[in-house]
């Protein structure tokens, strides 16, 4: 099957043309590149400003790693040099060698770094003590690669003679030869472009390296055999191939002008990425961002690297190299020896089987067996007579388990999972740097600082008048936080030393002080929480929803039937949470949602269906300004809960469809849209630009835009940026439609509430538009001929004015237009609605 070639990212100009070369923070937070000039650039993860330079290195750089505090360069000059990422500046000159450096790899604690060079000798050199030096002279011919074990207890070496040596390091001793590996890399100068490096999976069982014929070979560390190939991708040399951070996808560039992504499960590719001249990739430690370089100086970060369809495969855990089948699991040695019924072996642990109740000994009784029948005695152990149960019945011993199979009687087992809907918390974003936002709504935003031992909180107000903005350090390392017009609240995930804590701060008070903080039970953490002018939400890992007062006071706890838990909202007495329901038909988990009235112990809508098409997510949950319940999902679409105080009658009706908007039709624009609520019958966002998928700093400006329901596909002039004017009876039709759904929200607000005067009065004019709008679309029927004339008495029939003015108004518009026989007939619905007569 034909990849399709993923979009392109525009490269960030870093050095001169030359080759280039890079390496993540393990803690993911910079990303540090190094080139043919004397300047090394620091990236901050996230960040789209400028980076930091470090200015004055060595020119014609080789090779760079980093770790959390320091970063070390090596170049054609043969000096190894170590930089301070606090200060970004020189700390020491780390080792030198006579010849170019081509190489350097750090050890996962950081403690030792390996150097190589056009020498027969490799250095490895202690990063905080330079005199502490070990060597390794086993090499015949200069060493192109080198790479640490995941444990770092082992060296991988890959000399330009097409071997691989591997050496054994204990600390305190010199480097031992444990094994040399031929037949899987090709024989290359150490200048030359091409990978021969070997890429540790990060479980540490196997290994991957490029080979000659341009595959990728795995290779196990158990028995440093081959095991499976990564083949028929490239039609170039490998220039470097990378594991993702669990083991579950690999990619591999080229000198073809492709970068490839692939299933490691099963050696497939799932996407191709077309950048030419690529020298070197890195994934990021825990986002899903893969950043490269080429030998024109540019680096390209590339966040959402791997698509959506495939992005389920980063959440995995810690995947194992030796549980991945390949096409060379029954070839040559791997192959497993069959047992005397065709079963393969297993390592698992026999079960024997179950006893029938109504077995011949159990109806027979205890005499069924002569205990004193011991003809045969197997005193020796030989094996002359079979194991028995304690039913005298031979076991199942000498059957293998269900693992091994060949034979129809044994079948392998599997195990299901369905996928899960994620917890979130609405208003909030993933950190990017040092930086995110806990809360962002129009009340105000809260965001979060990372200061590495502690973090720093800032609230801001858009309307200062009423509220001072304040920021405070927080020690509890806060994570999650709602905000409105009354107060603030956050919390903090468990640890092993400290509970999940929430902590409530009100914004005026008459008291000396209101605050208050509470502790969860040990073990359980907070999910997802909501904040209203009544109560306090807040939904736990044990699945379960705990509602405060705004003070602090218990009020409820009971456990949440769809689980796991995901997300939850509140207004006044009314709160919506979320979780995971059954398994639909495609294998996911169905998101339900409940809505009760905590004050009055009220179930409105239990374990309802969010309707969501297969494979969308909700991005957001929230309530409008008049109280109604909302969604923004994955595909860019609003919708709001429709008669939702009548159980059994809700349903999920779309107001807005971002990819419909204006500004979007031509596709020249590439935005997204960040929900933030729904007010004033406009929905109020953030607009994202050049795929970013969340807002960042310094906070962006809110942008609003009005309902559009889609009731048909837009028509798009493609030399404009704008729509096609449409035809004045469907833009007529559209608002007729959205008028209608408003007037039936504010309908359900003043019959469930004690409604104002204010808000009858509205409903009331919200009435008189609905009439209005089909008297223009009756209009408009009219113009385009008399064989429009049942069309526009239909229309006439779906008016809502019961005092008959709207009905005159209507035969008026008709004889007007010279429509008599309408005109009739309308005036026959009037008089049958004013006696009463219509069904």
């Amino acid at each position: 099957m034909a990849l399709v070639v993923q979009n392109r990212i525009r490269g960030r100009p870093a050095h001169t043309p030359g080759p280039t070369f890079l390496s993540y923070t393990p803690n993911g937070r910079r990303l540090v590149t190094a080139g043919s000039n004397n300047a090394i650039r620091v990236y901050d993860t996230g960040s789209d400003g400028e980076p930091a330079n470090v200015d004055d290195c060595q020119e014609s750089n080789t090779a760079v790693v980093a770790s959390n505090d320091f970063f070390i360069t090596g170049s054609e000059d043969g000096t190894v040099c170590q930089y301070s990422l606090r200060t970004h500046s020189l700390e020491k000159i780390l080792v030198r060698s006579t010849l170019p450096v081509r190489d350097i790899a750090l050890s996962p604690n950081g403690r030792w770094a390996a150097v190589a060079s056009d020498e027969l000798v490799v250095k490895i050199v202690n990063t905080s003590d330079m005199h502490q030096v070990f060597y390794i002279r086993d090499q015949p011919k200069p060493t192109k690669h080198l790479s640490f074990h995941p444990s770092g207890d082992e060296l991988a070496v890959s000399c330009s003679n097409g071997i691989i040596y591997i050496y054994s390091l204990t600390h305190g001793e010199d480097p031992v030869l444990i094994k040399k590996i031929d037949g899987v890399i090709r024989s290359l100068e150490t200048d030359e472009e091409a990978s021969s490096k070997v890429e540790w999976h990060p479980d540490g069982t196997a290994f991957a390296a490029a080979t000659a014929t341009r595959d990728i070979q795995v290779v196990s560390r158990g028995n440093w055999e081959k095991e499976r190939e990564f083949s028929d991708g490239h039609t170039g040399h490998i220039t470097d191939l990378a594991w993702s951070p669990n083991g579950a996808l690999f990619i591999s560039a080229a000198a073809d002008r492709k970068i490839l992504l692939w299933d490691s499960k099963t050696q497939t590719a799932l996407a191709k990425y077309d950048y030419a001249n690529v020298m070197a990739v890195a994934w990021h430690p825990t986002n899903n961002i893969v950043s490269f370089t080429n030998t024109d100086g540019e680096v390209f970060i590339n966040p959402d690297f791997v698509p959506s369809e495939h992005a389920a495969l980063l959440q995995k855990p810690l995947q194992s190299a030796l549980s991945l089948q390949g096409p060379l699991a029954e070839t040559s040695a791997n192959a497993q020896r069959p047992l005397i019924n065709g079963s393969k072996g297993s390592t698992r642990q026999e079960r024997p089987r179950r006893g029938t109740p109504d077995s011949l000994d159990d109806l027979l009784g205890p005499d069924g067996v002569d205990e004193n029948d011991d003809f045969v005695s197997d005193d020796d152990g030989a094996g002359y007579i079979e194991d028995v149960n304690e039913n005298g019945k031979r076991t199942n011993a000498h059957l293998p388990d269900e693992d091994g199979y060949v034979s129809k009687r044994w079948a392998p087992q599997s195990y299901w999972e369905p996928k899960l809907h994620e917890s979130f918390q609405p208003g909030s974003t993933p950190w990017r740097g040092d930086r995110r936002y806990l809360c962002l709504n129009l009340t105000g935003a809260i965001w979060t600082i990372d200061q590495e031992t502690h973090h720093t909180v800032t609230v801001e107000f858009y309307d200062r008048e009423a509220h001072r903005d304040f920021h405070f350090t927080d020690p509890y390392l806060y994570d999650k936080a709602c905000l409105n017009e009354h107060g603030s609240l956050f919390s903090c995930p468990s640890t092993t030393e400290s509970p999940a804590i929430l902590f409530y701060r009100p914004h005026e008070t008459w008291t000396t002080r209101a605050d208050w903080r509470t502790e969860l039970p040990d073990g359980e953490n907070v999910t997802a929480m909501s904040l209203s002018e009544s109560f306090i939400v807040v939904t736990t890992s044990l699945n379960y929803v705990r509602v405060f007062t705004l003070f602090g006071t218990p009020f409820r706890v009971y456990r949440q039937k769809s689980s796991p838990t995901v997300s939850c909202a509140s207004w006044r007495d009314y709160v919506l949470t979320m979780g995971n329901g059954p398994a639909s038909g495609s294998g996911s988990a169905t998101l339900t949602y409940t809505i009760e009235n905590i004050k009055h112990d009220e179930i409105l809508q239990n374990n309802d269906i969010v309707a969501l098409p297969e494979g969308v997510r909700v991005k957001s949950v929230f309530f409008s300004e008049n109280g109604d319940p909302c969604i923004y999902d994955s595909t860019g679409v609003l919708l709001v809960l429709l008669h939702w105080r009548s159980p059994g009658q809700a349903r999920w009706v779309p107001l807005l469809d971002t990819k419909r908007l204006d500004r979007l039709l031509s596709g020249r624009k590439d935005e997204s849209y960040w929900p933030v609520a729904v007010a004033q019958d406009r929905f109020h966002c953030i607009i994202l630009k050049g795929g970013d998928k969340h807002p960042y700093f310094p906070r962006p400006l809110l942008s609003e835009f009005d309902f559009d329901i889609p009731l048909s596909r837009p028509k798009v002039d493609d030399r404009e940026d704008t729509n096609v004017s449409l035809p004045e009876s469907r833009r007529h039709e559209e608002k007729f439609v959205k008028n209608s759904l408003l007037l039936t929200l504010m309908e359900d607000l003043v019959g469930a509430t004690n409604a104002t005067h204010a808000q009858r009065t509205e409903l009331a004019r919200m009435e008189v538009e609905v009439d209005k709008v089909l008297l223009q679309l009756l209009a408009t029927e009219c113009r385009e001929g008399e064989e429009r004339g049942m069309k526009a008495l239909e229309i006439v029939g779906l008016m809502r004015d019961r005092s008959g003015n709207m009905l005159e108004a209507a035969g008026k518009v008709a004889a007007r237009y010279g429509r008599t026989v309408l005109e009739e007939k309308i005036r026959e619905a009037a008089e049958r609605k004013l006696l009463g007569m219509e069904e």
